[in-house]
């Protein structure tokens, strides 16, 4: 089967990164087409062996993207195409539908209670999705708590499919060497406690929060944040007036191998966003051996708590965030001194294996084509493994040991 890809942009980012991992595992004949700015992924998914497509979109509404789009599709003789995030799916949608597709698969990367995609998630905004999600043949949630909403919202339940992002823990395998050379490069003293983010530098990760955190923790305590985005500017001028910038690193956006090496320096790893669709750094965390402090981590919250061992939930206030910090460091739950060792790759990460979610999604694919009754090539599509949603039963937020400040650690806190 011959698949299209479409998404809004390829710079350095969750769904972006998470769809190159994809295709080289997918089971069909894949090329990509983006919206917007072919930016590192692009490049890495040429070397990769596969083509990119950039159609060359000026903005939210410029309608001439749609003409291109469909003779893109129509001259491509794609079976199904994919899309993902918003403006993508809205557009690749009406494309597909106007280029005579009617497999038509969306993923939905990051929905979140409030927001969408760093988008309010208005009335307007809401109906637009969905008027936009009947046009489509199939949707898929990247979390249970994804499936849920959208199914809160009046996505019928029969269209819905369960594909959780995935990771290769491989390319998060700790290394001593790695730690070494990431923390001289970032100049670190010799006893630095380095706390760590990854995300967009965007309001509702909360990397404010963390900031003004370390800067109430001793002198010792470091932090690093990997990403790029509109609030660096901010997060360097706070850290300059809470007097603690020699002690917050902003590393800018990574390469799975910069991402990994940084991973490595880390002691112990914080999520303090609100609002997840997923967490897959989180669970790019533990796959590094971290532990890992998380305000909101429906990859976590939907597995036992045995599943992730090393993975806590806290409050998200500058407070909480500190308090839950000092209750590691004194509980050796992070790991501050060379002879200690990682935590062993729990569960979580292996059920969160790319190889799986590959195979989950080519059997939606094959699953969409078969009530489509659309291949163009030919190919006679059997049904694959059935990935519908089932709402789950999500466990309590696991409670950490008692801290030295038991009333704060576990209250969540805006």
């Amino acid at each position: 089967m011959r698949v299209l890809h479409l998404i809004t942009g390829l710079g350095v980012g969750g769904a972006e990164q998470q769809l190159r991992l994809l295709l080289p595992r997918l089971d069909a004949d894949c090329e990509v087409a983006t919206l917007t700015r072919p930016g590192p992924v692009a490049d890495g998914l040429r070397a990769d062996g596969f083509r990119v497509h950039h159609l060359g979109m000026a903005g939210n509404r410029d309608l001439g993207v749609l003409p291109r789009l469909v003779r893109l599709i129509r001259s491509g003789r794609y079976d199904l195409v994919h899309t993902h995030l918003y403006r993508a799916c809205l557009y690749g949608r009406i494309a597909a539908r106007l280029a005579g597709v009617r497999a038509i698969v969306a993923t939905e990367h990051s929905l979140g209670e409030h927001l969408i995609e760093g988008r309010r998630l208005t009335p307007a905004v809401r109906a637009l999705y969905l008027a936009g999600e009947r046009l489509g043949s199939t949707t898929v949630a990247v979390s249970t708590t994804v499936a849920d909403r959208l199914n809160d919202w009046g996505v019928p339940e029969h269209r819905l499919h369960l594909v959780p992002n995935g990771v290769d823990p491989a390319a998060f395998r700790y290394e001593e060497a790695a730690r070494t050379a990431a923390r001289a490069r970032l100049g670190l003293p010799g006893g630095a406690y380095l706390l760590g983010g990854v995300g967009r530098l965007v309001p509702g990760k909360r990397f404010d929060a963390l900031v003004e955190a370390v800067s109430a923790l001793p002198p010792e305590h470091h932090l690093v944040l990997v990403g790029g985005g509109p609030e660096e500017d901010r997060l360097r001028a706070l850290a300059h007036r809470l007097g603690c910038e020699r002690r917050v690193h902003l590393a800018g956006e990574r390469d799975a191998a910069g991402l990994r090496e940084l991973l490595c320096a880390m002691d112990v790893f914080v999520s303090p966003s609100g609002e997840e669709a997923f967490g897959l750094a989180v669970v790019e965390a533990l796959a590094a051996g971290l532990p890992a402090l998380y305000a909101r981590c429906p990859a976590v919250e939907d597995l036992p708590p045995a599943a992730a061992p090393g993975a806590h939930q806290v409050g998200n206030s500058p407070a909480a965030l500190a308090d839950a910090l000092r209750w590691g460091r004194a509980s050796g739950y992070g790991h501050g001194l060379p002879d200690q060792a990682r935590f062993p790759v729990p569960e979580a990460v292996r059920h969160y294996g790319i190889d799986r979610s590959a195979a989950l999604l080519t059997g939606v694919y094959r699953r969409t084509l078969a009530r489509t009754g659309q291949d163009r090539n030919g190919t006679t599509n059997r049904p694959g493994p059935r990935t519908p949603h089932t709402p789950p039963t999500l466990r309590t937020p696991p409670t950490p040991p008692t801290p030295r400040t038991p009333s704060t650690l576990g209250a969540k806190t805006s």
